[in-house]
Formats: structure tokens, C-alpha cells, sequence
């Protein structure tokens, strides 16, 4: 049965500066046990949360199957760690994620490349045999929650991305 096995919601960035460093320290409470998701927007409370840069890629998703074992989202910074479900195959889907509270969408946008700083908190050669199985950058589609434990997934077909609002679709604008 597919489930949520972990779920991080960090307000700070840890790998800042140079790998060879080391991460920052991890706030005592990034990895919970419930996120609050809003449509175009990410989680609630983490870093990349309404960033305008990170729209496209507000919720990381990563399938423990692909990390060795005792290895979780701490040392790969994503958002939430799957059993059960082969996310990387997911590029250009919308997974809708149910662990209770009602369906959450995620538009499937591309791949979440790993970087250097794998080989230092995974473990050395972990970059390199991420390359493919890194996980998943998704756009919420809907507002909702996720919570660890079972979940029903559906995959559906693409959705199209919404336009841009334009000053048209917002006369008060001032041009």
C-alpha cells in the first residue's frame, strides 16, 4: 500500500555555502507529521513557500525506494518521501496525493536534480546515482492536507498550466 513516510516543512535553507562545510543545523521541527498545501503557493511554512522563483517547483516529492536505507528527507531536503510510488515516472502527470483530509494535486513539472551536497549528506557517489531518481518538482493544484501514513494515489493526465494574470484580467491595475 502506497503511504507518506516522512514530510518536511523547513523555514530556513541548510545547504548554503560550500558542501565540504557541511548543512546548516536542522530546526528541531521541520519534520512534522501534517502540511497545510495552498494551491500555486507550496507548503505552508517552508522555505520555498510563495517564493515567485519556486512556483514551479514548491512541493519536492522523493520515493524512499530510491535512497538507501535510513536515509530521509533531513539529507535530501525534499518535501515529502514516498513508499509505493514510482514518483519519477510521474514527469508531465498530475499526482493527486489523499491521506485523509480530501485529494491534493500536484502538477508534475520536472525532475529534482540532486547537487554535490548529496555526496555529504547521503553519502559518497549519491549525487551521481541520483541523477535519475532524485524525485519530482511540482505547482499545487489545490489547497489541502497531507499527512504521514497510508495515502490513495490517482495519476492523472496533464493539466494545463494557468495563464498569467494579465493588467486586462485586473483593471485597478495601473498601467
Amino acid at each position: 500500500m502506497p503511504e507518506i513516510v516522512e514530510l518536511l516543512a523547513s523555514p530556513v535553507h541548510r545547504f548554503l555555502g560550500r558542501p565540504a562545510d557541511g548543512p546548516a543545523p536542522a530546526p528541531p521541527d521541520e519534520l512534522v507529521d501534517v502540511v497545510r498545501i495552498r494551491s500555486g503557493l507550496g507548503i505552508v511554512g517552508d522555505r520555498y513557500f510563495g517564493q515567485q522563483a519556486h512556483r514551479d517547483a514548491s512541493v519536492t516529492v522523493i520515493a524512499q525506494e530510491s535512497l538507501p536505507a535510513g536515509v530521509g528527507l533531513a539529507q535530501v531536503r525534499r518535501n515529502i518521501l514516498t513508499s509505493g510510488i514510482a514518483v519519477d515516472e510521474l514527469i508531465g502527470r498530475v499526482l493527486v496525493l489523499d491521506s485523509g483530509d480530501g485529494p491534493v494535486s500536484l502538477r508534475v513539472n520536472r525532475a529534482a536534480r540532486p547537487c554535490a551536497w548529496m555526496d555529504v549528506t547521503v553519502g559518497p557517489g549519491a549525487w551521481k546515482a541520483l541523477r535519475t531518481t532524485g524525485g519530482i518538482r511540482c505547482t499545487p493544484l489545490d489547497d489541502g492536507t497531507l499527512r504521514v501514513g497510508p495515502v490513495d494515489i490517482t495519476v492523472g493526465p496533464v493539466r494545463a498550466r494557468a495563464r498569467p494574470p494579465t493588467t486586462q484580467d485586473h483593471p485597478e491595475v495601473v498601467r
